[in-house]
């Protein structure tokens, strides 16, 4: 059962704490925020005040001419006093002029050299195209001796291009003999020829027609040659076929 509620009677909880709500700043409170801060401004710069600062003259060091100078008293030989800070001991002209002399020694050292070098690899370059020379034999002469005078063809004087033993129109004897019976064993080649041993017109004929007919080549046109000859003996020998 339910007790009834008293209302003169003090609730025995604890009071709520207040609460704070964020909300959007209304237009003129931000406003009002600048004048805020414009007059904190205006109130800082009232209690300075503005002062003229010095020349730049008055605070640098005073201005030193030439006449205020003094001139150093010369130094007398064989003092120990340290060289002016200036400029290092014992590097005056004398030492530039020293370093200017040898860098051209050494330039022209190394050039001397260089040429040297050259001379020497030109010198040895010399004496191998010398000896290469002299090692290489002499050209072999394309002209024929002059105790060996040629004729047409090349073919030196006193040989016979036809070969050894050749014969032709003019000359005579038993060679030509037994041509004229060779050629009469073919047939229709020398009908109308006759042994007489002497190679006429009608022999002369008769052999260049036989050249043409059989086809030999090698020899002049009606001259009985090496190679006539040799095809001539092997048709017209012992047990041979004439036509064949």
């Amino acid at each position: 059962m339910s007790t009834p509620f008293d209302p003169e009677e003090s609730p025995r909880r604890s009071a709520l704490e207040p609460t704070n709500v964020l909300r959007r700043r209304q237009p003129g409170s931000l406003a009002d925020l600048l004048r805020q801060v414009q007059e904190r401004e205006r109130d800082l710069d009232e209690g300075y005040e503005v002062v003229t600062a010095p020349a730049a003259e008055s605070a640098a060091a005073p201005r030193v001419t030439e006449d205020d100078t003094q001139e150093l008293q010369p130094v007398a030989e064989g003092d120990s006093r340290p060289a002016p800070r200036g400029r290092p001991a014992g590097k005056g002209p004398a030492h530039g002029r020293s370093t200017f002399l040898r860098s051209t020694v050494l330039g022209v050292a190394a050039t001397v050299a260089a040429l040297g070098g050259f001379s020497a690899a030109l010198l040895l370059t010399w004496d191998k195209d010398d000896d290469a020379a002299q090692a290489r034999p002499p050209a072999a002469s394309s002209a024929p001796p002059a105790s060996a005078p040629a004729q047409e063809g090349g073919v030196p004087a006193g040989v016979d291009p036809d070969g050894p033993g050749t014969l032709r129109e003019g000359d005579s004897g038993p060679e030509v003999s037994d041509l004229q019976e060779r050629l009469l064993r073919i047939p229709d080649v020398y009908e109308q020829g006759t042994p007489s041993g002497v190679y006429d017109a009608t022999l002369t004929a008769a052999v260049a027609r036989f050249q043409l007919w059989y086809g030999i080549r090698g020899d002049e046109t009606g001259v009985y040659g090496n190679d006539t000859r040799t095809d001539l003996e092997a048709r017209t020998a012992a047990g041979a076929s004439p036509g064949a």
